[in-house]
């Protein structure tokens, strides 16, 4: 089965094409961003004369930093009440959209005083417009909402069918502001989401078409757009192949290899999709002989042998420095064996095969 509820716009003027649906979902949006995003994208500027061509009002959010907390979500929601806000519409990477998914179901069910949020809790949600600003998480199409717990250190968050954004606005001009770093650690984000809808036991054949066509797109254009970033063309291939990793891992949600990166982002500051980078190869070393046969139809289809494609990895720069100390190792192997992305794990995983992939990154 696959469910998929987002209305997709997608290319140049997808906004505009949106227009009509955006301005009937209420009548004054809370609009959820960071700092620059929303702006240096252009988004925001092709946003507000809609807006003010409906009449609506509105209010902005920019308070979202990279990996939100469910602080600073809190104080969104709150926000969004007390502006008297009906619906929202994120403007930016995965953070502002995660972030704005929790806002509004938190202000739809009243639960802001509730400390332990749920799935359980959440009955009902207020309307998202999803616009991204990068070409990576696929969040504009996904039920999840990833989020970081200031109290413990651990980024988790949730997942419920009512966090699909009710429509998603992808114009990949939006992504032309991208420096390199960005542009690369979002791209292997995507990149990283597709193999894990084959990694995962919930792989489903009606996926694998989704799946290759973003792999071969990001493999085909990712050095385009990172020598050239005004190459729309790449750039519109980069968006494809996120938007089709979204649309996978809300099937079949992602693995070992987010569980591995969530600590290195939250203990070190490393980059989502960089995390992910660097247990990428580890991870699929260790699912190989469990799923042989779906990874080598794959680099079949892609004309490519393994050895091919970690060629290609290495011409990334996707390393960083930091100390991954055996006392960081031993505290964090319980938190990525509770973790829910295990429960899409193909294998059974032992805390010795996480100590031996963190082990082999020092």
């Amino acid at each position: 089965m696959l469910y998929s509820p987002s209305r997709i716009f997608f290319g140049e003027n997808a906004l505009t094409k949106a227009e009509l649906y955006l301005i009937r979902l209420g009548t004054k949006p809370l609009i959820v961003t960071g700092k620059s995003s929303a702006k240096l994208s252009g988004a925001l500027d092709e946003l507000i004369p809609i807006l003010k061509k409906a009449e609506q009002d509105y209010a902005i959010f920019d308070r979202v930093q990279e990996n939100p907390s469910w602080d600073i979500v809190r104080e969104g929601a709150r926000f969004l009440k007390d502006a008297q806000c009906n619906y929202l519409i994120a403007i930016g990477g995965g953070s502002p959209i995660d972030a704005a998914k929790a806002m509004a179901l938190i202000t739809a069910n009243n639960l802001f005083e509730e400390e332990n949020l749920t799935p359980d809790k959440f009955s009902q949600t207020l309307p998202l417009v999803a616009i991204p600003t990068t070409a990576g998480t696929g969040s504009e199409v996904t039920q999840y909402s990833v989020l970081t717990d200031t109290s413990t250190g651990i980024k988790a968050g949730f997942g419920t069918e009512l966090a699909f954004p009710t429509l998603a606005i992808c114009n990949p001009r939006y992504t032309l502001s991208l420096n390199a770093t960005i542009t690369l650690h979002t791209a292997i984000d995507a990149f990283s989401h597709l193999l894990e809808g084959i990694f995962s036991n919930k792989r489903q054949l009606l996926l694998y078409p989704l799946i290759q066509a973003g792999i071969e797109a990001i493999m085909k254009n990712l050095e385009i757009a990172l020598n050239s970033p005004n190459n729309l063309q790449a750039r519109t291939k980069l968006m494809q192949a996120a938007l089709y990793g979204g649309i996978t891992i809300a099937q079949t949600g992602t693995t070992l290899q987010h569980s591995l990166g969530y600590p290195l982002t939250t203990h070190f500051g490393i980059s989502h999709g960089l995390s992910n980078a660097i247990v990428l190869r580890q991870v699929m070393e260790f699912y190989y002989p469990y799923i042989k046969e779906e990874l080598d139809i794959l680099f079949s289809n892609l004309d490519i042998t393994r050895e091919d494609f970690e060629n290609w990895l290495d011409r990334f720069p996707l390393k960083a420095e930091f100390d991954l100390s055996e006392e960081f190792i031993e505290s964090h192997i319980a938190e990525v064996l509770a973790s829910r992305n295990m429960a899409n794990t193909p294998i059974k995983v032992k805390e010795e095969d996480i100590r031996k992939i963190y082990k082999s990154l020092k």
